[in-house]
């Protein structure tokens, strides 16, 4: 964050130099500011997204405890079949009606841990989409630095529009619009 401080402070200070320096210190502070509200709600979603693979971590060793038991008894069943003893029975019978109820608590268990992955998913495209606004809105910083320096008005208007992709994928995350470019994902990371 201190080069960006830097960034932005040196525009403003360069700013009485030329018309270009003045547009250049106000694209700056919108985009620094934009990018920082960004990160602050990444971070949320990064948060929410670790919470859901915890939850999905827990519920699928739930899941194997559960199948784990379940192999237990299934195995204590068949030796207690292969006993042939008819005392047996009723603890069979028990045991069988135990392995039913594993089976039910274990698609529920999966269903839930599922859900979780689901979520995740979910939460990391807009995850990645903040990661792309992020990139974009350095990017154009990055530009507008080098158009304060060389005075181009070609290299300001095509910060600009840097600037204005960012913002775009920033308001989209913000209102939940899937903006979500997998060649970009996969460029970025």
């Amino acid at each position: 964050m201190t080069e960006l401080s830097d960034t932005i402070r040196e525009a403003s200070e360069h700013a009485r130099d030329s018309k270009i320096n003045g547009k250049v210190a106000i694209w700056v502070a919108i985009t620094a500011t934009f990018m920082a509200i960004c990160n602050v709600k990444d971070g949320n979603i990064v948060q929410a997204m670790e919470e859901a693979q915890a939850h999905g971590i827990d519920a699928w060793s739930y899941f194997q405890a559960k199948s784990t038991k379940q192999t237990i008894i299934e195995n204590a069943v068949e030796y207690l079949k292969a006993q042939k003893n008819p005392a047996f029975d009723e603890l069979i019978k028990k045991d069988e009606a135990q392995i039913a109820r594993y089976e039910k608590e274990k698609a529920d268990i999966k269903k839930q841990a599922e859900r979780y992955q689901q979520d995740y998913n979910a939460k990391n495209v807009f995850d990645d989409q903040f990661d792309m606004t992020e990139a974009f809105l350095s990017i154009s910083i990055a530009m507008f630095g080098i158009t304060a320096l060389t005075q181009k008005k070609w290299l300001l208007y095509f910060a600009c529009g840097v600037s204005v992709l960012g913002f775009i994928l920033g308001l989209t995350a913000f209102m939940k619009i899937s903006l979500h470019s997998d060649l970009i994902s996969k460029i970025l990371g």
